[in-house]
């Protein structure tokens, strides 16, 4: 992707973290967390992988129609889930953003080989249209991430308190149950939407 190293860097840092954080929460017992779960961690590393700076490591021709073609087919799957769930859907818009950048940056490449060709792709509108999205998704999910007043605190948790769990699972046994914690869940989608915002401003 186009932009200075050192914020690239770190792009790359926050989505392999990401992603690994992903593949802790495939270890959930909960099959619909594990499908989830992996899924994000696909597109963590596949972010991860796009991020790198280009001064630094320009990829071959072949790697944005590969890009392209794996997130194609995780979009594919995301859309047979979508009716099941709205973070299906979410994760849909994700892995279609994925595929436009892919095939923004081959056209790019193609056109330029030094990967630094910045003319129009001829539909800017989808890359406003993405950033007009995930920057709302960023918004409305870190206003739900942040705590509550005391009052309400206290009065979720009474009325949010887990039932007793099963013997021998991980949070009867004193397990973290890291797989099974919807708060970090959410904190992990919004580190991808912002990481997907900071692409989409450098595409």
């Amino acid at each position: 992707m186009h932009g200075p190293a050192s914020p690239g860097w770190l792009l790359v840092a926050l989505c392999a973290a990401t992603g690994s954080y992903c593949l802790l929460r495939m270890r959930s017992s909960v099959e619909q967390q594990r499908v989830a779960a992996g899924g994000e961690a696909v597109m963590g590393f596949g972010m991860a992988a796009m991020a790198v700076p280009a001064a630094v490591f320009a990829p071959p021709a072949w790697a944005w129609p590969a890009y392209a073609v794996v997130f194609g087919g995780a979009a594919l799957r995301a859309l047979a889930s979508a009716r099941t769930s709205p973070h299906h859907l979410h994760h849909l818009v994700g892995t279609a953003a994925m595929v436009y950048m892919a095939v923004a940056m081959s056209v790019s490449s193609a056109s330029s080989p030094s990967g630094h060709h910045h003319g129009a792709t001829g539909v800017p509108l989808v890359t406003g249209a993405l950033l007009a999205y995930f920057t709302g998704y960023v918004l409305l999910a870190g206003v739900r991430l942040a705590p509550a007043g005391p009052a309400s605190v206290s009065s979720a948790s009474s009325a949010s308190s887990p039932a007793p769990a099963p013997a021998g699972s991980s949070v009867a046994s004193g397990g973290t149950g890291w797989g099974d914690r919807p708060e970090l869940a959410r904190a992990c989608r919004v580190s991808m939407g912002i990481s997907m915002v900071a692409m989409l401003l450098t595409l």
